[in-house]
């Protein structure tokens, strides 16, 4: 079993809440990444009143975990349980090839799926996703670069490395935004 998947899955579990999903439709994809790890472990001790857990955590280490007030049915979760944690990661980047639509700017959404009366067992899906918007300020083709300005107005300057990033260099134009799209999704399921 893989600690740092654990604690990842346990953090990004103790920092989302509910609202509503959207999917966004690219106008020119630039690259997207998706990174997935998958943990079973098993519950140690559970003090529903609290809202702590106890699971095992890697060579038999055990792990605590504080959760929030909203999760539930912990009462039905048992010492000895087997329970499954499933953490996607995922960046997708994208060109918005409208020129001068305004500053910079981001967003944030979060959501839940939680058990359901025909299964009572703790557990769920959550997920947290963070759009931010970068207006490109320069461009700079021999040494493939693009400078960017963020949402509070500071810039950076990014080597392209991937070749197949640089090749689209070219179609770029100072005004324009790159738009990256982070998502975080959360499965925890259990099992008497």
């Amino acid at each position: 079993m893989k600690l740092h998947a654990l604690t990842k899955a346990i953090t990004l579990a103790t920092v989302l809440s509910a609202a509503s999903f959207s999917v966004i439709a690219a106008d020119i994809p630039l690259s997207a990444v998706v990174e997935k790890d998958q943990v079973t472990t098993k519950v140690l001790a559970v003090d529903a009143a609290k809202h702590q857990v106890v699971l095992e955590g890697a060579e038999g280490r055990q792990v605590h975990v504080q959760l929030t007030d909203k999760a539930k049915n912990l009462d039905n979760l048992k010492v000895g349980d087997k329970v499954d944690i499933e953490v996607t990661h995922s960046v997708a980047s994208y060109l918005d090839t409208d020129v001068d639509k305004g500053l910079p700017g981001s967003t944030e959404r979060t959501g839940e799926i939680r058990a359901t009366k025909d299964n009572p067992n703790p557990g769920g899906e959550a997920y947290r996703q963070i759009q931010v918007q970068l207006k490109i300020t320069a461009i700079d083709l021999k040494k493939n670069q693009v400078t960017f300005e963020n949402p509070a107005g500071q810039s950076k300057t990014v080597n392209v490395e991937r070749p197949e990033i640089q090749k689209k260099l070219k179609d770029l134009k100072v005004g324009q935004s790159v738009v990256v799209t982070y998502t975080d999704i959360l499965k925890v399921t259990t099992q008497h």
